[in-house]
């Protein structure tokens, strides 16, 4: 049946094209609230306007657990810099990690705290915390007002070198990641490196999974950068995790800048390589692994689909197994397997490839690789090859 337009006095259609540009800067520094640091006053200063500015700070409280002194350094540091910026009450703490994202309670507090500071769109959210905490902030900053200016202080690797970094937003809800969010970049991202030595090695640890899966899609390079450091990394070398989280954040930058496609409206996702098990993991395990944890364990397993497909070789499948657990990462959890074949049960894995085809434009678009540093799009996947994977997965697993 053929689609006919029916026309109004012959009124010919308004075509109008909106281009917006934004502009933000990536920052690394050490110190980032000592009073000889100005960075922070620079960075609210930059606008030009002259009159201090109000800031509103969300904190998230398992970073104050090894940073108690933080709140106070804040507040010294706000009356020493009083002439650019002016701290609206006091801030809101909340819990850090995925606990933050899986209740909307949290994001009412921080509109309820700006509508009664009387915020407007050109005073700002100061966001202090791991990429949770920073995505539900930056949520509720783009939400209020349609838009007030959001600083992110990113205190964990994930958050330095992938999510604090990016121009993305959300909640989740449903039972699903990040299904209520926004595309909305940052006023400026503040990375202090002095905030990683408080993490533990699992949050140590997570982080690096988003700079090795960038390098397997967009930069051989820098995986070999990574495999020859992997053993420095795990012992938590400082100088090579700053190599690492600065030239990931290079990498996702320029991505997201030029792509053309920086707020996802088609179907491709590349930078969300081996998310889509990632995600689903997250949720069927409760959110007791990490982001990082299960995103590693995402990877190897497309990885291997990508080597069971012919797509990559042995050894290069080899390669990337092998660098991922001498990072410490655990490659299988008993998640991959739990109702493998009822693809309609809500804890199958493969229940995952809906919600991420679902999340982004109807159509299923994941990356594969084709090599290191060389990833490949495809729009259908063989289900039965992918429980082989998985089963090849959890050998090689208890091989190693």
């Amino acid at each position: 049946m053929s689609i006919q337009q029916k026309t109004v006095l012959n009124l010919q259609p308004i075509n109008q094209c909106v281009r917006v540009t934004f502009n933000y800067d990536v920052h690394f520094t050490r110190g980032l609230f000592q009073l000889d640091n100005s960075l922070l006053a620079q960075a609210i200063a930059a606008d030009g306007e002259t009159a201090p500015k109000q800031v509103l700070a969300v904190v998230d409280a398992g970073f104050l657990q090894y940073q108690n002194g933080l709140l106070k350094k804040l507040s010294v540091y706000a009356q020493y810099y009083q002439d650019v910026l002016t701290l609206t009450g006091e801030p809101i703490v909340v819990p850090g990690g995925e606990a933050v994202k899986n209740d909307s309670r949290f994001i009412e507090q921080i509109h309820q705290q700006i509508n009664a500071a009387g915020l407007c769109r050109h005073s700002y959210i100061l966001a202090i915390g791991g990429g949770a905490v920073l995505d539900m902030a930056g949520y509720a900053a783009t939400t209020a007002h349609r838009g007030i200016r959001l600083l992110r202080v990113p205190t964990t690797v994930l958050g330095q070198n992938d999510s604090g970094v990016g121009v993305k937003n959300g909640i989740n809800a449903f039972g699903k990641k990040n299904f209520l969010g926004t595309f909305m970049p940052p006023y400026a991202v503040l990375n202090d490196f002095d905030f990683l030595t408080s993490l533990d090695d699992r949050d140590w640890r997570s982080g690096i999974a988003e700079a090795v899966k960038v390098a397997l899609i967009k930069d051989a390079n820098f995986f070999d950068f990574i495999m020859a450091n992997a053993d420095k990394l795990a012992n938590r070398d400082m100088d090579i995790m700053e190599r690492l989280i600065y030239r990931c954040s290079q990498l996702h930058l320029e991505h997201i800048a030029g792509s053309g496609d920086p707020f996802e409206m088609g179907s491709s996702r590349p930078l969300d390589f081996g998310h889509w098990a990632a995600h689903k993991l997250e949720h069927l395990t409760n959110y007791s692994l990490r982001h990082g944890e299960s995103v590693a364990i995402g990877i190897a397993l497309d990885t291997t689909y990508s080597y069971l497909t012919g797509q990559l070789l042995e050894s290069e499948w080899q390669r990337v197994l092998s660098t991922l657990k001498k990072l410490g990462f655990t490659l299988y959890v008993s998640a991959l397997t739990e109702q493998l074949d009822q693809l309609d049960h809500p804890h199958c894995l493969f229940r995952g490839l809906t919600e991420f085809r679902e999340h982004l434009g109807g159509k299923l678009t994941i990356t594969l690789l084709q090599g290191i540093g060389q990833g490949i799009e495809v729009h259908q996947v063989d289900l039965s090859l992918y429980k082989d994977a998985i089963m090849l997965l959890q050998d090689w697993e208890v091989l190693h």
